[in-house]
C-alpha cells in the first residue's frame, strides 16, 4: 500500500484548507441540485394502490399518516431473494441500518415507509432480528412494477394534497447509498429542510436551523404538520 506523505502540521491544515475550499463547492452545488429538485414538476397518481400493514390493508394515501409528504424504498424482502427467510437482500439491508430515527422526518410533515413483498409476519420476524423499527408494509397490487421497483430498489417521493396523491421525485442505483440520514431524505422532498435558508419557492413552509430541531423522544405531536403555511398542488 503505498500511502501519501508523510508532512508537517503546518502543511497538513494547509492541505486540508485547501481541499475545504473545493468541499464547499461541492456543498454549495448539492444545495441547488435540491433547490432545482423543489422545482420539478409534479405527476398526479389517478391509480389507487393497496398495502398490508401490522394493523391491516391500507391505500396509498393513509401511507402519509397524516403528514404531506412520504418516502417509500422499495426493499427486496421476499421469497426468491437472497438471504431469505432470515434476511433482506443484503443491500437493502445495509440500507435499513442507517436510517435515522424517523421522529425526526415527522416533525417536518414528511413519512417514511419500506415496502416489499414479503407477508407482514415475515417483515416483522425480520425487523425484530434486525432492530429496525420503520413502518414497513407489504405491496398487494401493481405499486412496484408501476414506479420503477419491481426489479431494483428505489426511493419514491410522494406529496398528499387533501384527498390527492402527487409523485415529485425518483432516485435508486448509486443514488440510494446516500439515504438513511435525515437531511438526505429531507433534501429529496418537494418542501426540503423546510429551513429559512434555503432557496425555495414563494408560500414555501420555513423556519430558522435549530429551531425545530429536538431529541427524537421529545417531539411533540406534529402528525397533522407544524405550520400554517399551505402549498397549492397543481
Amino acid at each position: 500500500m503505498k500511502t501519501p506523505p508523510i508532512v508537517s502540521a503546518e502543511d497538513w491544515e494547509a492541505a486540508r484548507a485547501e481541499l475545504l475550499v473545493r468541499e464547499k463547492e461541492v456543498t454549495r452545488a448539492k444545495d441547488a441540485l435540491a433547490a432545482e429538485r423543489r422545482r420539478m414538476p409534479w405527476l398526479a397518481v389517478e391509480k389507487q394502490y393497496f398495502f398490508d400493514g401490522p394493523r391491516g390493508r391500507v391505500s396509498l394515501p393513509e401511507l402519509f399518516e397524516g403528514r404531506r409528504q412520504l418516502i417509500v424504498y422499495r426493499a427486496f424482502l421476499e421469497p426468491g431473494v437472497f438471504g431469505w427467510p432470515d434476511h433482506a437482500c443484503r443491500g437493502c439491508s445495509l440500507v435499513a441500518d442507517q436510517v435515522a430515527d424517523v421522529a425526526h422526518l415527522n416533525a417536518r410533515d414528511t413519512t417514511l415507509v419500506f415496502v416489499s413483498r414479503a407477508p407482514q409476519p415475515d417483515i416483522s420476524r425480520v425487523k425484530a432480528r434486525m432492530g429496525w423499527t420503520m413502518p414497513w408494509y407489504t405491496m398487494t397490487d401493481s405499486f412496484d412494477a408501476d414506479f420503477g421497483v419491481d426489479e431494483w430498489h428505489g426511493t419514491n417521493v410522494f406529496f398528499r394534497s387533501d384527498d390527492r396523491v402527487f409523485r415529485t421525485y425518483f432516485i435508486n442505483n448509486r443514488g440510494d447509498e446516500a439515504m438513511g440520514g435525515t437531511w438526505s431524505y429531507l433534501d429529496l422532498t418537494p418542501l426540503g429542510r423546510q429551513e429559512n435558508w434555503e432557496d425555495s419557492p414563494s408560500g414555501y413552509p420555513q423556519s430558522a436551523p435549530y429551531a425545530w430541531w429536538n431529541w427524537h423522544d421529545a417531539y411533540e405531536n406534529q402528525a397533522s404538520g407544524q405550520t400554517s403555511s399551505q402549498v397549492s398542488s397543481p
